[in-house]
């Protein structure tokens, strides 16, 4: 026995369709792209209230920069990412293929990256700690997280390797055999218990970097576990026979997050 995949449309709204130099448009709203909506308007709220707690350290104008560098940081960094990471073939092949934002999607380790960039220049613009700045975003950036996974659980794609747990669900492009959900697991760990822990994390010290490094240690620990359960990519399969490539791209960022935890205040 096993769940069959709910068949939800990607599409949550139709927007009409409309002709241009004789070309045919149909835009349309898709639950993924809501999902982004999502985590930018949570992070622009819980942001602009961290603003107003923080006694002027911050100010809106100053978050609102900081929100618009870092959301080119994710969508430019996590499509570049994507397209390195994992279809870098493709790219040799035909370098536009970075542009053509139909095929294929987004990575998180690219976003991240890009999003690391973003916090460098609002520390440098600011003239702040780069890691002042990276402390005031990490705990937002699990719902954004969280919100992507169940977009890409409505898309159908990203599932599990075969199982046959009780809960296994079998997805339209994965065959006829049930598969983990894997798209919910990293929902539960990236999106809710990663926001859980940093919150927690911020509320037990003032540490400049502690909440940065718990957010490379947390997501590294919960993607590498996710990994063992995820389809790995079809196109790269597995490295040394057992480890997937968000494995590999993950084990650097635990590994500097516990440095980031551990060292001592004021240290470089």
């Amino acid at each position: 026995m096993a769940f069959e995949f709910p068949q939800i449309d990607p599409i949550m709204v139709h927007l009409g369709t409309y002709e241009l130099f004789g070309t045919t448009f149909e835009p349309a709203l898709r639950w993924y792209g809501f999902m982004y909506l999502i985590g930018f308007l949570a992070a622009m709220l819980l942001l602009n209230r961290k603003a107003d707690q923080s006694n002027g350290v911050w100010n809106k104008e100053q978050v609102s920069d900081l929100l618009f560098y870092g959301f080119l940081g994710v969508i430019l960094g996590g499509r570049v990412g994507y397209v390195l990471f994992y279809h870098f073939d493709y790219f040799i092949a035909d370098p536009l293929y970075l542009f053509k934002i139909t095929e294929g999607g987004m990575s998180f380790h690219g976003g991240l990256m890009g999003v690391i960039a973003a916090m460098l220049y609002i520390a440098w613009k600011q003239k702040r700690q780069f890691f002042a700045v990276a402390d005031m975003v990490a705990p937002v950036v699990p719902i954004g997280l969280g919100a992507g996974r169940i977009g890409n659980f409505i898309n159908g794609e990203l599932w599990g390797r075969v199982s046959d747990v009780p809960w296994a669900m079998v997805f339209p492009g994965g065959g006829p055999l049930a598969r983990h959900p894997s798209q919910l697991y990293q929902f539960a760990l990236e999106g809710v218990a990663l926001f859980v822990l940093l919150y927690l994390t911020s509320k037990r010290t003032n540490k400049v970097g502690a909440v940065s490094g718990m957010f490379l240690l947390g997501y590294g620990v919960f993607r590498i576990i996710v990994e063992t359960v995820r389809e790995p990519d079809s196109q790269l399969g597995f490295y040394l026979g057992i480890f997937t490539m968000g494995q590999m791209l993950s084990a650097p960022m635990m590994m500097f997050g516990l440095y980031l935890m551990f060292r001592k205040q004021g240290q470089k």
